[in-house]
C-alpha cells in the first residue's frame, strides 16, 4: 500500500504553523521558515550596481539547517503551498522560498488575513500566482535602503564617529524630532490672562449645600462692549485687574439660552498606525511592544480545549474595510447584548492613496469572542491589547452617542456713573461684558457604552432668559503660551503617516532604531534629540538634503506603491536616485572636515598641561578634552547646558581605598570610578537589571552588559558561577520547547534565545 503524497504548507512562524495545523487533516504538513531564509549578505553590500542593481542574495548561516530541512520535505511533497503574510514582505519571503527549494514540486501561493479555519480552507480553494510586482516593490525598498546604509554610514563613521548609521525613514524621523526641539528652543512665551466669573441662580440655599453646589456654574469672558476678547487679548495683570474690578461691580443677567442636540460618531476600526497611536495613548505601549503583542494575537493563542486560535486579523494594514461575516457577527453581538437601538452598520473608506497591502482593518477574528471570554488565556498586556482592538471594532458598528449641548450667554453690566456737560447730568455708556458657559449632557450613550473617548459631561443648572444671577467670585488667571509639544511615539507615528513617510511595517522598527542608535531618547514618554542625533541631522540637512527631505522620501514611497501596482519598473527608480546620490557623496568626502563637525574651541585652558581645551563629540554626547591628546588625556564632563559638570557622587564606597565612588563616562558609557583617581583606579560597571529571573541557575537576574567592543548583551548577574547569556533582551517568558528565555526578535516577534532550540 503506497503512502499518499503530502502537501507541504510553509509559513513564517512556528506559532502560526501550530495554529494552522489544527484546521487541516493528515494530508498536510505545516512548517515554518522562521522568517526570511535568504537576504542580502551581512558582510558586503551585495548589490551589483553595474548590472542594473541586481541583488546578490544568500542563505545566512543560521538559516541553512532550516533551509535544508524544508528542501528535504519539499522533494517528498506532491505540492508546496507558500502561505507567508499577504503584504510585500510576505510575498518576497514566498519568492525566496521558491528560489531556495528549487524542486520540481508544484507551487501554490495562498494568502489570508486571519488565521481561522474558514479563512485557511477558503485560501486553499483559491490559490494564486506569485505576485512579482509585490516582490519587486519589496526588492526596491531593500536595495535602496542597503545602498543608502552601506554608502552613507561609512561616511558618517569617517566624519563623526564609528558605529553611526543613516537611513531614509529613520533619518526623516530624527529630523522631525530635532526640528521640533529647535522650535521649542526658539519659542518666546507670551503672557495672557483668562477671566471667569462664578455665578449661581438666586435662591435661599445654604452655602455649601448640595442644592447650592448644583445651582452654581462658571462663565468665561468672551466680549467687552460687544468686541470679542481673543485668547491672547488680555496681556497684563493691570488690564486683567481693571476688568476684574468692573466685573465684581456688575449686575449679571441671563441673555440667551441655546439648546441643541449633537451627535458623536464612532471611530473606524484600527489600522496599523491608529492601533500604535491608541495603544501608546491609552495603554502606554511602545510601537514595538504593540506590534509584538499583536503578532502573537494574530498567529494564535492556546485557548485550552479549543487549541491554538488566531484572535485578530493581520496587523500590518492601511485598510478600514471589514468583511461581511465580521459585520454580521458584530451586529449579532451588539443587538443581543445591548439591543437593536445600539446597532448602526457603518462602512469606512480608506483615505490613504498608498497601496493597500491588506484587505481588512485590524479586528477580532470572531467579534462574538469578547475580551472576558479569553482573559484567562492571555497575559495582562495581550488582554489589554485584544480588548482595545475588540472594543474599537464593535464600537465602529454602533449607534452615535447623542448629547444635549446647552450654551448660556450672560450679560454683566456695570452700573452707570454720571458725567456733567453744560450744566446737565448725562449717563455714561455702561460697560457691558458678555460671558458664556457651555455644558453637555449625554442622553444616549451609543458606542460610548463600549469604547470610551475623552469626553466629560458638564452639567449646567436650568435657567431662563432675563433671569438674574448672583455673583460669587471673579477669577483671573495668568497664563503663558506653550511651545509646541515634543513628539510621543503616537504623535510621531501620526506625523509620519500624514507626511506619507514609511508604511505600516516600518513605523515600529524605525522608532526602535533611532533610539537604539542613540540619536534620540524618551524622557517621560516624549522624544528628546541627543547631541549625536542633532549632529548627524545637521550634517545630513546641509550635505544630503534629499535623504531627510519629507517630500522626497514620501515620493519614494509612492514610487514603491506604483511598482507594487505594476505601473513602473523598479530598476530605473533606483538608478535615478543612486547616480546623483553617489556623485554628491564623492564630492562631500573631499569637502567635509571631521574637526569642523566634531570639535569646538573654548576659552578654557587645561590645568594639567596648559594646552587649550576643546569640546568634542563622544559616543555619549559632548565632553571637554585637552587639545594635546594623546599626550594629555585630561577630560571633563559637560551637563545639558554645555557647562563643566562635577562628577556625581554615589552612596557606594570604594572597597580598595574607602573613598566615595562617582559616576564617570568612558568609551562604553557610564561607569563607577573611584573619586581618588589617579591614586586609586578602581572602577565598576553600572548594572541595569531587566527584572527577568535566570532560568539556568534559578538564583540570579538577567542584567544588561556590554562587551569589549561596546555591543550590548544580557547575562546572569551570578557570573562567573552562572554563565547564561543572551544577545537579545529577554521578554520574561519561557520557551515552551526548551524552557529557556524568550527574547525580542526581528519584526517585533518573540523567539527563543537558545539558537539550538526549534523556536530559536
Amino acid at each position: 500500500m503506497s503512502t499518499p503524497n503530502k502537501k507541504l504548507i510553509i509559513v513564517e512562524s512556528p506559532t502560526k504553523a501550530k495554529t494552522i495545523s489544527r484546521f487541516l487533516g493528515k494530508d498536510y504538513i505545516v512548517q515554518s521558515s522562521f522568517g526570511h531564509l535568504r537576504d542580502l549578505p551581512k558582510k558586503k553590500m551585495g548589490i551589483d550596481i553595474e548590472n542594473d542593481f541586481q541583488p546578490e542574495y544568500e542563505v545566512n548561516e543560521k538559516s541553512k539547517k532550516r533551509a535544508n530541512e524544508l528542501k528535504r520535505l519539499a522533494k517528498k511533497a506532491d505540492e508546496v503551498i507558500l502561505a507567508s503574510d499577504e503584504d510585500r514582505e510576505g510575498e518576497a519571503i514566498a519568492w525566496h522560498l521558491m528560489k531556495i527549494l528549487g524542486t520540481k514540486s508544484q507551487y501554490q501561493r495562498i494568502v489570508f488575513h486571519e488565521i481561522t479555519k474558514n479563512a485557511i480552507l477558503e485560501a486553499l480553494k483559491n490559490p494564486r500566482e506569485l505576485d512579482m510586482n509585490l516582490v519587486d516593490a519589496q526588492q526596491a525598498r531593500r536595495v535602496l535602503d542597503r545602498l543608502v546604509g552601506y554608502e552613507l554610514s561609512p561616511f558618517l563613521w569617517k566624519k563623526i564617529r564609528y558605529g553611526l548609521s543613516a537611513g531614509r525613514v529613520q533619518s526623516v524621523a530624527v529630523r522631525l524630532i530635532v526640528k521640533r526641539e529647535e522650535e521649542i528652543r526658539k519659542f518666546n512665551p507670551q503672557e495672557y490672562w483668562s477671566i471667569e466669573s462664578e455665578v449661581r441662580k438666586l435662591g435661599n440655599w445654604e452655602t455649601g449645600s448640595e442644592e447650592f453646589e448644583k445651582n452654581k456654574f462658571r462663565i468665561r469672558l468672551i466680549k467687552i462692549n460687544n468686541r470679542a476678547v481673543p485668547k491672547l487679548g488680555i496681556k497684563s495683570k493691570a488690564e486683567a485687574d481693571e476688568i476684574k474690578s468692573n466685573l465684581e461691580k456688575a449686575d449679571y443677567q441671563v441673555e440667551k439660552v441655546t439648546k441643541k442636540e449633537t451627535k458623536k460618531n464612532p471611530l473606524p476600526p484600527f489600522t496599523t498606525s491608529t492601533l500604535q497611536q491608541a495603544a501608546n495613548n491609552k495603554l502606554r505601549f511602545s510601537a514595538k511592544q504593540t506590534m509584538m503583542l499583536a503578532q502573537r494575537l494574530y498567529e494564535g493563542t492556546d485557548l485550552g480545549s479549543k487549541g491554538p486560535t488566531g484572535l485578530i486579523t493581520y496587523m500590518r494594514t492601511d485598510s478600514l474595510s471589514l468583511s461581511k461575516d465580521s459585520l454580521k457577527s458584530a451586529e449579532n453581538y451588539i443587538t443581543n447584548k445591548f439591543g437593536k437601538k445600539y446597532f448602526s452598520q457603518r462602512f469606512f473608506k480608506t483615505k490613504s492613496k498608498g497601496a493597500q497591502e491588506a484587505h481588512e482593518a485590524i479586528r477580532p477574528t470572531d467579534p462574538m469572542r469578547d475580551p472576558e471570554s479569553v482573559k484567562g488565556y492571555l497575559d495582562d498586556r495581550q488582554y489589554k491589547l485584544y480588548k482595545l482592538i475588540w472594543q474599537r471594532m464593535i464600537a465602529s458598528q454602533m449607534a452615535s452617542a447623542i448629547s444635549d449641548l446647552t450654551t448660556i450667554d450672560v450679560l454683566a453690566a456695570v452700573a452707570t456713573d454720571m458725567a456733567v456737560e453744560a450744566g446737565r447730568d448725562l449717563p455714561l455708556q455702561p460697560q457691558r461684558f458678555s460671558l458664556r458657559a457651555t455644558g453637555s449632557v449625554i442622553k444616549f450613550e451609543g458606542f460610548l457604552k463600549v469604547y470610551t473617548i475623552k469626553s466629560e459631561e458638564v452639567f449646567l443648572p436650568k435657567v431662563e432668559e432675563k433671569e438674574k444671577l448672583d455673583l460669587l467670585k471673579v477669577i483671573s488667571e495668568q497664563h503663558f503660551t506653550q511651545p509646541p509639544a515634543r513628539y510621543t511615539e503616537a504623535s510621531l507615528v501620526k506625523k509620519l503617516e500624514e507626511e506619507g513617510i514609511g508604511r505600516p511595517s516600518t513605523y515600529a522598527p524605525t522608532l526602535s532604531t533611532i533610539q537604539d542608535r542613540g540619536y534620540v531618547e524618551k524622557i517621560e514618554r516624549k522624544f528628546h534629540p541627543k547631541d549625536i542625533g542633532e549632529l548627524v541631522n545637521k550634517l545630513l540637512v546641509e550635505h544630503f538634503p534629499n535623504i531627510v527631505d519629507l517630500k522626497f522620501t514620501a515620493n519614494m514611497e509612492k514610487d514603491f506603491d506604483e511598482i507594487a501596482e505594476g505601473k513602473i519598473k523598479w530598476t530605473p527608480i533606483i538608478k535615478n536616485f543612486y547616480k546623483p546620490f553617489k556623485k554628491n557623496l564623492m564630492q562631500k568626502e573631499k569637502e567635509v572636515n571631521k574637526k569642523d563637525l566634531t570639535e569646538e574651541a573654548t576659552d578654557e585652558t587645561c590645568e594639567k598641561c596648559g594646552s587649550p581645551m576643546i569640546i568634542k563629540m563622544g559616543r555619549f554626547g559632548k565632553f571637554m578634552a585637552c587639545s594635546n591628546y594623546p599626550d594629555c588625556k585630561n577630560t571633563k564632563q559637560l551637563d545639558d547646558n554645555g557647562k563643566v559638570e562635577e562628577p556625581e557622587t554615589t552612596n557606594e564606597v570604594c572597597e580598595k581605598c574607602g573613598k566615595p565612588m562617582v559616576f564617570k563616562i568612558g568609551r562604553y558609557g557610564k561607569f563607577l570610578g573611584c573619586s581618588g583617581y589617579p591614586d586609586c583606579r578602581n572602577i565598576k560597571a553600572i548594572v541595569k537589571s531587566t527584572g527577568v529571573k535566570c532560568t539556568q541557575c534559578g538564583k540570579g537576574e538577567i542584567v544588561e552588559k556590554k562587551s569589549k567592543k561596546g555591543k550590548i548583551f544580557f547575562a546572569c548577574d551570578q557570573y562567573p558561577k552562572c554563565k547564561y547569556a543572551l544577545w537579545s533582551k529577554p521578554t520574561g517568558e519561557k520557551c515552551p520547547v526548551c524552557g529557556g528565555l524568550m527574547v525580542f526578535g526581528k519584526n517585533e516577534t518573540s523567539v527563543c534565545g537558545n539558537k539550538d532550540c526549534g523556536k530559536g
